[in-house]
């Protein structure tokens, strides 16, 4: 399995053949021979699309499958799928079809609209769940479905649902919603559901009080809470309350520690200097003190415990994200790229801000902080392999939105590095396709596909190598989706900063 630098320098190229570099991002598309025998490429909604000869993923070889009103109306073997007249048909003889395309299960997405949304279909990203839900991403929504954007599906959170103080509260408005007791966390869950959110966003904060009273309200709204699992509770206790989701592996370590009790005092007496000036800063200073914490953790690292919590997660239906693209970036700082192609789809102010971010969360790491750190984020990838042996699903999210991951393309690393924590390729797809799908509820016969040009199933790195993709009914084939891209990366290099400065990325690992 390559490493993260070699991952990120070659994913631009298997991703869609063309290199645009961040010198030119507009660099010439390549030639390529239409696949298609009819019509024209990116077909709308409306028409019959008839995909043919393909493989599909879980159903078998020399597959056609019929698209209209942006539905799946048939799937079969070729020779038995009768073709409407006037169907737009393309020929996919030796490619490889991801029924449903692929699903980024953990984002955060703030940044140009011309840049964004149009990142996670162009990858085969076709559906998203948005991690920190404002206004912004709602409009970007309702722009989707109305055909005005290309863009993913979206699955929207609440604002953050927190305890006092917030390690995010200084300067984000009404995104993070601080909460002291049971009536004020049900009040922000009914302002939650009021404001549209699909699910409650719960964080590291909140009182043990305070998590179920939003358990509860969230039951009594019809709405599904999900999110970190705060430092006051046993993990145990919140798979019980019913929390779809369990983000990052920060609480799974300090959980599956002999010494749990002392791991959380220690956890309790973390402080943050009152003096600092934006949220960035005081999570910066708490995540710098938390590995000490983290490392203890390791070291008391409990099997019997572990495995008797994680068959709980599973009995229970308890998901876990395991965001493994952030917890490398974060703790195998030794294998950030200085460059990459995919930077070219992001504008220079944001990728250019990185490596001085990266230095104040590293700030003051001895030779032996990072041999410990580096040990941490293996017992990670251990953790994961221990809940895929456990039968807790596992979902793939990257946390996009922090420093070195790109939307669209991060999700192919988070794949690659599942893999790489012994993952079987069949249970990886799995977590980036069915698993996500099902929870989120979308629809089985939605019109979102991604075609291959070589099997998944044998190398997990093949999901990069993308033909095509079905998004919503229309059909983005070799030439319109290298096009597409190039449209990106010309809107990345040409935009300009936010008035108000840049904003640090949102870190939510811990």
């Amino acid at each position: 399995m390559s490493t993260r630098r070699e991952a990120l320098a070659t994913s631009a190229a298997l991703a869609g053949g063309a290199l645009l570099s961040a010198a030119s991002p507009a660099a010439a598309v390549p030639r390529t021979t239409p696949d298609r025998t009819t019509a024209a490429s990116g077909q709308h909604p409306g028409g019959t699309i008839a995909l043919t000869h393909a493989t599909v993923l879980g159903a078998g070889a020399d597959r056609t499958v019929l698209v209209r009103d942006g539905r799946i109306t048939g799937t079969g073997r070729s020779a038995e799928v009768p073709i409407p007249h006037g169907t737009t048909t393309y020929d996919l003889t030796g490619k490889y079809i991801v029924m449903g395309g692929l699903v980024e299960s953990h984002v955060h997405n703030q940044g140009p609209e011309t840049v964004l949304p149009p990142l996670f279909p162009l990858n085969g990203v076709t559906a998203v769940r948005e991690m920190w839900g404002s206004p912004l991403h709602h409009e970007w929504r309702d722009k989707v479905r109305a055909g005005k954007l290309l863009g993913p599906r979206w699955v929207i959170s609440s604002s953050i649902i927190d305890g006092q103080p917030s390690l995010w509260a200084n300067d984000t408005g009404d995104r993070v919603v601080e909460v002291a007791d049971a009536p004020s966390a049900r009040r922000a869950v009914r302002e939650a559901k009021a404001s549209g959110a699909d699910f409650v966003k719960v964080y590291s904060r909140l009182t043990p009080e305070a998590y179920e009273a939003i358990a509860d309200e969230s039951r009594r709204q019809g709405l599904r809470h999900a999110g970190h699992c705060p430092d006051t509770l046993p993990i145990a206790r919140a798979s019980d309350t019913g929390q779809q989701s369990i983000e990052h592996l920060h609480a799974l370590l300090l959980a599956t520690s002999s010494r749990e009790a002392e791991i959380r005092r220690a956890m309790a007496k973390i402080r943050i200097d009152s003096a600092l000036g934006t949220s960035f800063e005081r999570y910066a200073s708490w995540f710098r003190q938390v590995h000490a914490v983290e490392w203890e953790a390791v070291q008391s690292y409990d099997v019997g415990r572990t495995r008797a919590l994680f068959d709980r997660l599973a009995a229970n239906g308890t998901r876990v994200v395991p965001t493994l693209t952030v917890h490398h970036s974060l703790e195998r700082t030794d294998q950030l790229p200085t460059d990459s192609p995919e930077f070219a789809y992001l504008p220079g102010w944001l990728t250019e801000s990185w490596p001085t971010i990266w230095s104040s969360l590293t700030a003051g790491r001895t030779a032996q902080d990072t041999s410990r750190i580096h040990r941490i984020y293996e017992h990670r990838l251990h953790l994961v392999a221990e809940l895929h042996r456990a039968g807790v699903q596992l979902l793939a999210g990257t946390d996009t939105g922090t420093g070195y991951a790109v939307p669209g393309f991060a999700l192919h690393h988070e794949l690659e590095l599942l893999v790489e924590a012994g993952l079987p390729t069949r249970d990886v797809l799995h977590a980036a396709t069915t698993a996500p799908a099902r929870m989120l509820g979308l629809p089985d016969d939605r019109a979102d596909l991604l075609v291959l040009d070589a099997d998944p199933r044998t190398d997990i790195r093949h999901t990069q190598r993308i033909h095509s993709v079905l998004v919503d009914g229309r059909y983005l084939d070799r030439a319109e989706r290298l096009r597409l891209l190039a449209d990106v990366a010309r809107a990345a290099a040409t935009s300009e900063p936010p008035a108000t400065g840049i904003a640090a990325p949102h870190i939510c690992a811990h």
